[in-house]
């Protein structure tokens, strides 16, 4: 299955139905009165968050969708139907804007999550609901209201605990493919990595989900290489584990250059906390180790997160995914801030209504 995580498309809510003109003609009645019924409403545009999707992919091959029209009004009083919902199934995480891009309509983080887009037509009245006490027998109805239209963007971010950010090479799909169950493509070429992966990470018996976007290079935000639409995908996220490859030629100068980047997208990405990881430190000799790890200090306490007052900037940790080294400290580095984010949202929800 192909990866998208944006797509537009045009929607359309149904027209009400029209209201009768309709008079009773029984026999032996001979002044029957009208008998019209009502049309029904038109089919509304419902976005709803559902599982076992990951991906925009049906919408790339159907852009319109149109709600049904409400059923005409009938005699002997019958009201015509309303008419079906258009729904459309969308996954965690969706993002609905206008078709300007920037207003946001809705955003459907849960499962079961439904949001009216467009609202269906009223139905006309039919003869019926215009007798008065002077105009016994109307002859008029009224046509339904037309539906509504407009073209909107679906946005998807994935849902995340944690995320990987780093330059092309970095390490993070083998870090990834080492601490999860994912199986991100792994070569020894940039932008192996074309589009986010997701694994689920156990760590001392609790679980995170780790978010894997591909690599960053200077000037992504003006669209170079695979550009900055990625990060999307990991702002949801409590805590950024950010990799820097150990075996580049300046690891100080590989962190600025993903730390510009976040600061160039914003959206309080360069805000998040922050877990740095020297990467493939299996390949480095203990003079070339020790070189890099001081100039990624040095990079870290001058363009690092901003920090509280008194706090200092965390040390970089020593990581080699494909030996092992340094991959459980990693991971409890990460958690540690993913729990205090859990803490926070539980403190924040509302509590539960009490009833009797």
């Amino acid at each position: 299955m192909k990866f998208l995580d944006q797509a537009k498309i045009y929607v359309r809510s149904g027209d009400g139905g029209a209201g009768c003109v309709s008079f009773r003609r029984e026999k032996f009645i001979e002044f029957g009165g009208p008998d019209g019924g009502d049309g029904g409403r038109g089919g509304d545009v419902v976005a709803e968050c559902v599982e076992g999707l990951n991906t925009l992919i049906d919408y790339r091959y159907q852009q319109h969708f149109k709600a049904k029209t409400g059923m005409h009004g009938m005699g002997k009083n019958r009201a015509g139907g309303r008419g079906a919902d258009a729904v459309l199934k969308v996954p965690e995480g969706t993002q609905i804007f206008e078709e300007d891009g920037e207003t946001l309509i809705a955003d459907l983080t849960e499962v079961g999550q439904r949001v009216v887009i467009c609202k269906g037509g009223n139905g006309g009245f039919g003869n019926l609901h215009f007798t008065t006490s002077i105009n016994r027998a109307p002859r008029r109805a009224n046509p339904g209201q037309d539906g509504e239209e407009r073209t909107i963007i679906l946005r998807l971010k994935l849902i995340a605990d944690a995320g990987l950010v780093g330059l092309p090479n970095a390490g993070k799909s083998t870090f990834l493919a080492t601490v999860s169950a994912a199986r991100p493509k792994i070569a020894d070429y940039p932008f192996t990595t074309l589009h986010p992966n997701l694994g689920v990470v156990n760590s001392d018996g609790r679980e995170f989900v780790l978010a894997d976007i591909p690599g960053l290079i200077e000037g992504a935000h003006e669209g170079l290489g695979l550009g900055d639409r990625f990060l999307g995908h990991v702002e949801r996220t409590g805590v950024l584990l950010h990799l820097v490859d150990g075996a580049g030629e300046h690891a100080g100068k590989d962190y600025k250059i993903v730390r510009g980047e976040l600061e160039a997208y914003g959206q309080g990405l360069a805000e998040k906390p922050e877990v740095v990881a020297l990467t493939k430190t299996d390949a480095l000799d203990p003079e070339t180790l020790k070189q890099q790890v001081e100039r990624l200090k040095r990079a870290i306490k001058s363009a690092g997160p901003v920090l509280a007052e008194g706090e200092k900037p965390r040390a970089p940790l020593k990581m080699s995914a494909v030996a092992g080294e340094g991959v459980a400290e990693a991971l409890r580095a990460v958690l540690a801030f993913v729990d205090e984010k859990r803490r926070e949202e539980a403190e924040a929800a509302p509590a539960p209504e009490w009833r009797p």
